[in-house]
This record gives structure tokens, sequence and C-alpha cells, in this order.
């Protein structure tokens, strides 16, 4: 891991280059936390990591600003995901680059961010008379917030899944928090979200998992493998027939990164909710 944090820009003083340069990028092996939670190289779930850029600019070749707003999905299945500050890096480093024109851009994207995660890399770019049409949602489902639940411990504890179905109740439902809190793996600085969980199976007490949500309030790991550790806990403690579980984490440095992960769904809708 040191070796890892070493060659991350994370809590280091940063020098911001604002011509291209994809060297910038740092990717992070997903394994490298997969094997923590006893993935191995056939996983449980399909799925995405979505990434909304809001600070994306670029000069055209006669050296006029162009503002844009990007979206980006990177399949769970690449070798690597992309460490978000380095990803901040690298868009800023388009600030003073010319580029001839939105495809010209979207391709640059699409290349560098690939050869970064290993797998080619969805890349769509809103220009600014789009910017009105990505409108504020909500998540689907019933909230849990409301449960009336005594916390007296903020340590990762998956053990208060343990219990939690009744194996008599066979349940089709989507339920969604908005009380997930983790921190940065390597600076421990807090990443806010919204987390959805949508199942089939034996019904889910949903003090038990707002408890189990809220323990991760000073838990360090990237959002990427929060997301995956709650899909293989709660396939572990719960098991649901069907699974998803969907998070939307607060922006930061100009980024959001939403993870998707699934054993029935293919894709998800990109719903920007109002802390984004």
């Amino acid at each position: 891991m040191k070796e890892i944090e070493s060659k991350l820009p994370l809590g280091k003083a940063t020098a911001y280059k604002a011509e291209y340069d994809p060297a910038l990028l740092c990717p992070f092996p997903r394994q490298f936390k997969r094997d923590e939670i006893g993935l191995e190289s056939q996983l449980p779930f399909s799925g995405q990591d979505i990434w909304n850029a809001y600070e994306l600019s670029w000069l055209t070749p006669k050296g006029k600003p162009v503002v844009a707003m990007g979206e980006f999905r990177f399949p769970c299945e690449s070798p690597n995901l992309i460490e978000s500050k380095s990803f901040k890096l690298y868009l800023n480093s388009f600030n003073q680059t010319c580029c001839e024109n939105f495809a010209s851009v979207e391709n640059l994207l699409k290349e560098d961010l690939g050869r970064a995660a290993g797998a080619p890399v969805e890349v769509r770019l809103f220009d600014a008379e789009h910017f009105s049409s990505l409108q504020i949602g909500r998540l689907p489902g019933r909230c849990i917030d409301d449960q009336d639940v005594e916390i007296s411990s903020y340590k990762l504890n998956p053990d208060l899944l343990e219990g939690s179905i009744d194996e008599g109740r066979v349940v089709e439902e989507t339920l969604h928090s908005h009380l997930l809190k983790s921190n940065c793996l390597v600076t421990s600085q807090p990443d806010w979200g919204s987390l959805l969980v949508r199942y089939r199976g034996p019904k889910i007490d949903e003090a038990a998992l707002l408890r189990y949500l809220i323990s991760f309030r000073q838990h360090n790991e990237f959002h990427e493998q929060c997301v995956e550790r709650i899909f293989v806990d709660l396939q572990r403690y719960c098991q649901p027939e069907q699974l998803t579980v969907y998070a939307r984490y607060t922006r930061r440095g100009g980024l959001d990164i939403n993870p998707f992960r699934s054993n029935f769904e293919s894709d998800v809708e990109n719903v920007r909710l109002a802390r984004q």
C-alpha cells in the first residue's frame, strides 16, 4: 500500500499544469482492495463508475475558452480505478490547451482514460446549451433515514447485518439513505454520499441496514471500494436473489463519483441529486 500511495498526488503540494498532460493520471489497482473482501477474478456483479465533471475547459484554435461538462463511465471490470485528485489535475491540464472541437477532446479523453483504466471508457461532453437539461432528481424507493436507531459506534461492522432478514417474507423493494459517509483511503478527508439498495429476497430489517451504513462513518476507503464492500456484505448476510448497490457521492474538486454494482441490472440513470 505504501508503494502505491507514494505514486499518488494525495496530500502533497501540487503544481497545477494548465497544458495537456495525460501522465498526470494515476491508476489504482482495483484488486488491491478486492482481495481484502474476498473478491477474485470472477466478480459477483457487473457495473460501472459514473463520474461527472463540472469544471472542464479548453481553448479553441483561435484561443477562445470553451466550457463544458463531462460524463465518464468506467467499467467495474477494468483493472484500475482512477485516483480522483489525479483526474482533477489531468482535466485542468486542458485549460490552456488548444483543441479543434468537442469531438477531438472526447477522443483524447477516451484514449487517455481507457489507457489508465485498462479498459474502454465511455465519454460524453455537454456544451453550455445543454447545461439546463441536466436537472436535479431524486433516488427512487423509500428513504430509511427516519428509523429510530441508537448509534454507539462508528467503526465499520458488517456483523450489524447478522440476523437482519425475515426468511419467511420475500420482497422486491428499493431503499435509500442519505447518511452514508466514508473517508478517503489516504488523506481521511470526508466523502459524503447517498446510497440506493434495490433487491429481491428475504426482507431486510431497515434499522439494521441503516446502522450498518452509518458504521462506514469513520472508515477509510475509496468510493468504489465502499460500494463493492456493501454489495459483498449484503450478499453474504442477507442472501438476496437479486441485488443492486448504487452510491451518489457529492463532488470534490469539480468531480463527483457514483459507483453502480448489480447482479441483475445492466445500466443505471445518471441522476444528479441536490447535494451534487
